[in-house]
């Protein structure tokens, strides 16, 4: 197969059968699908799936492109009979190049596949169990190469989830339809008077619920079962009404009123959420206190109340400011702190009207079930009786998930519709692993659930069992697994998931919840917080990174045709040296509290190295000469995120401490994929041999100078990827806290030499499809 084809099956295909429960009807139209989709990308004459009946030892032609249409669902065949029963009696694939003169070939006229001569059978397995197998066969005498078959191998095991998903859908869809025909059926009793005795009783025709599977984002690993309680603000009075304004002052004086109202809460509730969870959960309603003290957001408001506005409508007016600018941004982490302003704004909407903030009780046990669940909310939920969380608005980032993951709560976000298919009596299975919401779900379904529940259990203790030790291969090379922070709420989830530091501090936060820059002093106090947080652990402090997707509310910025091109990063701290200097400043003031270090990202060339060098000279004399005392050895280093970057690292290592490898923006980059415009998703890939090369090229350069080089972005936090890493030279990874525990059992599950392999043998494929399925493979091997 050429390489070409070779992209095409391994890449397209897993992308395009991943989506093909959603569009399919039923499990017999899912599988169809897939086995046109398969033979058209692998060019083959044939594509038939079989699969294996409840008795374990009769398969049946599940679907088929290529034999003939009336033998599927007929042909059925014992596993020890046939290739395709050879394929499950060995749990391994068969190949056979004449496929009529193999010892175990067993013809069906019906099928008409005596056309065809080579034969391909790979086992779909459900862990270490066959459930069916796929075949291909071609017309010609064909001996499939060991690029195809892994390929194919890959393909198969993509195939076998979703026909598990598809059977789970169809059993539900088959009880909804026995649901219905039973109504049908009372209709007709009803209609022709049924004697008595002959129609089941109201009772019975209650305990019929209709059975759903919803999907959504998984964000806090678990499973748990019971019934919901709902909440649904989207029709909360917001202010946006007809409302009679009254004068000025009056208006002036309503909004001041709210306003001290909503800090005593916030000041409560941030005294709650220090006493249930710990201060760094609790710093969040802080952060809503500076907020609601801060003159310039006062000030607005005011502005507004002065035109005419009405308090009500003024607080709407200002917070929409925010929230629209939050939203706009890319980064999904600052993009989710839009609910933070929403919250603030919801509280003091509260005060104005008049109904103020109930708080939400629980009197039993129950699965939280809301269109988005606010700060707020969290604080004032008795969490003991929390049994999951489901929204329908959220992402990885939102304070909801947050939230869960630290509680330790099972939680689904991003379930489009749930609050109009879903009822009080309706008994919920929240799994907080792949994203499934089960809605009455069938017996089979539960009992599957309780097993896997058993199985995570024993799983999460093995990982809990990990916190405390290092992440060290088989054979004794440590790596240092750090955190991706933003917030002083991340510092407790880093820590219990055994973070030795923080590889990414992004500072942006702080300075897009003010109305003004932060002054010295302020960022000065956050910074030695964090610091002190992770004492004596390193923290990485990345210089502000504003422009693109990021922009601040008193910070006009020039629109531009191509923003991600443009003014931002470390181009606008270098332009503008007063906002610089003072972040600058707070860093090296707060260096005495802990082990920080500073990163400056965008860097692409050494003028800007040399003009950064400078700046931070000057700082340090000016606290010098004022008196100040900070660290003298703090160490400063560049995000290598840009092409430029890469191809001048052997001139930019010599004037930095270390190097740390922005993933997430070196695929953007590298292949001029905006990972957010769905037209070009597929180029954003990380196993693209340009991004893989890019990767190898920097960690040789600072190794062979004894420079440290770490990798932050998504790739640290998969396991497989993470091992190929550590074979690529790298001993240090940053990223999502919750991703550690996973990440260290797999480095602690391999020696250096396996890492190596994987990364030799990566290094050495041409195509993003064989990597994909390479890592697949080995993936399987290792058991991860």
């Amino acid at each position: 197969m050429a390489e070409e084809q070779l992209e095409t099956t391994g890449l397209r295909t897993l992308e395009d059968i991943s989506t093909l429960i959603l569009k399919s009807h039923d499990l017999p139209d899912t599988l169809d699908n897939i086995v046109h989709l398969v033979a058209k990308r692998i060019g083959t004459d044939v594509c038939s799936i079989y699969l294996l009946e409840d008795d374990g030892k009769t398969l049946r032609l599940a679907a088929s492109k290529g034999l003939s249409k009336s033998s599927v669902g007929k042909i059925t065949m014992q596993t020890s009979e046939g290739l395709a029963g050879l394929v499950i009696e060995t749990k391994g694939l068969v190949t056979a190049d004449n496929a009529p003169l193999h010892p175990r070939y067993k013809y069906f006229p019906e099928t008409r596949e005596e056309r065809f001569n080579s034969f391909l059978g790979i086992p779909l397995m459900l862990r270490e169990s066959p459930m069916g197998v796929i075949v291909i066969q071609t017309r010609e005498s064909r001996t499939f190469q060991q690029e195809e078959v892994s390929t194919l191998t890959t393909i198969a095991y993509q195939i076998s989830s979703i026909v598990i998903n598809a059977k789970l859908l169809d059993s539900i869809r088959l009880k909804e339809a026995e649901r219905e025909r039973l109504e049908r059926e009372l209709e007709k009793f009803k209609a022709i008077g049924a004697p008595a005795g002959a129609e089941p009783s109201g009772d019975k025709r209650k305990r019929e619920k209709r059975s759903l599977l919803l999907m959504g984002t998984p964000v806090s690993a678990g499973f748990s079962r019971g019934r919901a309680v709902i909440i649904d603000r989207r029709d909360e009075h917001d202010g946006m009404g007809v409302a009679t304004v009254r004068s000025r002052p009056e208006e002036r004086s309503r909004f001041q009123t709210a306003l001290e109202k909503a800090k005593i809460e916030t000041i409560c509730m941030e005294k709650r959420v220090a006493e249930l969870l710990s201060k760094e959960d609790a710093a969040i309603f802080h952060t809503h206190l500076m907020i609601l003290e801060d003159r310039g957001f006062i000030a607005k408001v005011h502005d507004l109340i002065e035109e005419d506005y009405g308090a009500v409508r003024a607080v709407n007016e200002v917070v929409a400011h925010y929230v629209s600018a939050f939203s706009r941004m890319e980064d999904p982490y600052l993009k989710e702190r839009s609910a933070d302003m929403e919250d603030i704004r919801r509280r003091i909407i509260a005060f104005l009207d008049g109904s103020g903030h109930a708080r939400l009780r629980l009197r039993e046990k129950r699965i939280l079930v809301a269109h988005e669940i606010l700060p707020s909310d969290m604080a004032t939920l008795d969490h003991e009786k929390l049994l999951g969380i489901v929204t329908e608005k959220g992402d990885l980032n939102s304070h909801a998930a947050i939230m869960a993951k630290s509680l330790g709560i099972p939680a689904v976000v991003g379930v489009e519709g749930i609050l109009q298919k879903l009822g009080l009596r309706d008994e919920v299975i929240v799994d907080g692993n792949s994203g499934r919401i089960y809605i009455n779900p069938s017996e089979k379904i539960k009992g599957e659930y309780e097993r896997l529940e058993i199985d995570f259990g024993v799983r999460r203790r093995e990982l809990e069992g990990l916190r405390d030790l290092p992440a060290v291969t088989r054979d004794g090379v440590d790596v240092a697994l750090k955190a991706n922070i933003g917030l002083l709420s991340d510092i407790r989830v880093a820590l219990a998931n055994g973070a030795e530091g923080v590889g990414l501090y992004r500072t942006e936060f702080p300075y897009m919840t003010r109305s003004a820059f932060p002054t010295r002093s302020e960022l000065v106090g956050l910074y030695r917080k964090v610091l002190e947080g992770f004492a004596p652990h390193p923290v990485t402090i990345r210089t502000l990174d504003i422009g693109g997707d990021k922009t601040l509310p008193y910070f006009p910025m020039a629109a531009e045709d191509n923003p991600f091109m443009g003014w931002r990063s470390i181009r606008v701290s270098l332009e503008r040296e007063d906002i610089f200097r003072v972040q600058l400043a707070g860093i090296l003031l707060a260096s005495l509290h802990g082990k920080a270090r500073i990163m400056f990202p965008m860097v692409s060339s050494i003028a800007e190295i040399w003009q950064i060098k400078k700046i931070l000279g000057e700082v340090r004399e000016e606290l010098a000469h004022e008196g100040q005392t900070f660290d003298p050895d703090i160490s400063f280093g560049i995000m290598v995120e840009l092409p430029a970057a890469v191809q001048t690292a052997h001139i930019l290592v010599n004037e930095v401490d270390f190097f740390s490898i922005g993933t997430n923006d070196l695929i953007q980059y590298t292949m001029a994929a905006d990972r957010n415009n769905p037209k070009v998703r597929r180029y954003y890939d990380s196993c693209q041999p340009a991004v893989l090369h890019s990767i190898k090229r920097v960690v040789d350069v600072a190794l062979a100078t004894g420079k440290p080089v770490s990798v932050c972005g998504e790739m640290a936090a998969d396991p497989v990827m993470a091992i190929l890493l550590v074979g690529m030279g790298i001993r240090e990874l940053s990223l999502s806290a919750p991703s550690i525990p996973v990440v260290k059992q797999a480095i602690r599950s391999v020696d250096l030499r396996t890492a190596r392999e994987m990364a030799d043998r990566v290094l050495s494929l041409v195509s993003s499809g064989a990597v994909r399925t390479y890592l697949a493979e080995t993936q399987n091997a290792l058991g991860l």
